[in-house]
């Protein structure tokens, strides 16, 4: 089955297993488009006759995504960093899109923002599927990478869903496939709107408790 078989297997098939599973792989290192899962599931809730609620495609999204999260943030923490660039290196590493220079940026950001990072990098592209891998080589404490993983993936989930619940509103749109293409169009877009929102709230903060310190 290639790619595009995959992907209609799934637009035709979504349900909150399907959402679940998807998005665990997603959030894992194998790559698979989340706009592909959770705009069209979400769209397709819009509709009573579906019997799913667009909130619960948020729920069970995050809960997949928290599962993929896991899974690479164990799997960096019992390996090790030699281990992860090797396979980083290796051909089946690029068949996944992972290369060495992806793992170092993801480690960089991690460095950059520390335990935040988990937070921050579920809301951008190419560095969404692999900061995990860092926090599992830092040792991060698992409750904080619950905890950031599962704010960052509920927030970029419920952009998702924003968008399939506008597709269904606004558009004429009548399948998942439309509903798919039309929402990767506009979801890296959002994805940094909302990173840089987080970015100046943080620095606000940041600004006030350094000033009321003085």
């Amino acid at each position: 089955m290639d790619s595009a078989e995959l992907f209609r297997w799934v637009l035709d098939n979504l349900n909150y297993w399907v959402v679940t599973v998807f998005m665990a792989i997603e959030s894992s290192f194998i790559p698979f488009p989340s706009e592909v899962v959770v705009p069209p599931a979400a769209w397709k809730a819009m509709d009573p006759a579906s019997g799913m609620n667009i909130f619960l495609v948020v729920v069970f999204a995050t809960i997949g995504a928290d599962i993929g999260a896991l899974f690479n943030y164990y799997l960096a923490r019992w390996l090790g960093r030699p281990i992860v660039y090797r396979f980083a290196d290796s051909r089946i590493g690029h068949m996944c899109l992972i290369d060495r220079e992806s793992v170092e940026r993801a480690e960089q950001y991690f460095r950059d923002h520390g335990a935040a990072s988990t937070f921050f990098g579920r809301l951008i592209p190419a560095i969404r599927q692999l900061i995990s891998i860092p926090a599992g080589l830092a040792n991060m404490r698992l409750d904080h990478f619950l905890l950031y993983t599962t704010l960052g993936a509920g927030v970029w989930n419920s952009v998702l869903a924003l968008i399939g619940y506008l597709i269904y509103r606004y558009s004429g749109l009548k399948t998942t496939n439309d509903v798919y293409l039309e929402a990767t169009k506009y979801s890296h877009e959002i994805g940094y709107v909302l990173l840089a929102l987080a970015v100046l709230i943080v620095g606000f903060l940041i600004y006030k408790g350094v000033k009321k310190k003085k």
